[in-house]
């Protein structure tokens, strides 16, 4: 729930449009609403300028459902990660303007397209297997009100993980590393890119976790602000 939000609620009371009880039942939900499974963080928005993303994998049909529905009462964007297809054909039950991203495997509901990056943003991929990271960090730097582009760089890659390297080294602005788990034995799901990236001699290339595409796109949104 945004400041907004709130703000509106209190004048309606005011106005005498809503009752107390009417008022009370609205902002008791505040800041967590507690759906027996799970804590719906609404003050998310407040407190770091995003709204609480929803991470899909391990979570059921239902139980995605169910936070979704909670959350889509407030009029910010709603991205689920890591889904599936069953997840969406749960979440277009409440929603029937979702969109589901099949790369990226997210689910996004649109509630404003405003740009609130001061910049663009470039994902850059090191190859086709790395695209499913790829895609998760744009389709998340979008919901969260970005150009995606060139500015900040997100890069992704597997194997020996060379390519934040490179690109570093060729551009004046922060760089943001992502590791795949792409690679052969000696890869150890994405382990090597880690330490490679992490031992990087750019000085201007930050890594992120193993597959982390979203954590990538939150930290260049958060630089993209400044």
């Amino acid at each position: 729930m945004t400041e907004e939000q709130i703000r509106a609620i209190l004048e309606e009371f005011k106005a005498g449009i809503i009752s107390s009880a009417d008022a009370l039942h609205r902002l008791r939900t505040l800041p967590f609403e507690d759906l027996g499974f799970a804590n719906v963080d609404h003050h998310r928005m407040l407190r770091q300028g995003f709204p609480e993303v929803v991470f899909g994998m391990g979570k059921t049909v239902d139980q995605v459902g169910k936070i979704v529905e909670a959350m889509y009462k407030n009029k910010h964007n709603i991205l689920v990660t890591r889904t599936t297809p069953a997840h969406f054909e749960r979440v277009k039950q409440i929603a029937s303007e979702a969109e589901f991203y099949d790369n990226a495997r997210a689910i996004v509901i649109h509630k404003t397209t405003e740009i609130l990056g001061k910049g663009t943003v470039m994902v850059v991929s090191a190859g086709t297997s790395d695209m499913a990271v790829a895609e998760e960090a744009v389709v998340t730097l979008k919901v969260m009100g970005n150009e995606v582009d060139s500015l900040y760089i997100i890069v992704v890659a597997g194997m020996e993980g060379a390519l934040p390297s490179v690109v570093g080294g060729l551009v004046s602005v922060a760089v943001i590393a992502v590791p795949t788990s792409v690679g052969y034995g000696a890869s150890f799901n994405g382990v090597a890119a880690l330490l490679g990236m992490l031992n990087s001699c750019a000085s201007n290339v930050t890594v992120v976790n193993i597959d982390n595409g979203y954590g990538a796109a939150v930290v260049a949104s958060l630089i993209n602000r400044l």
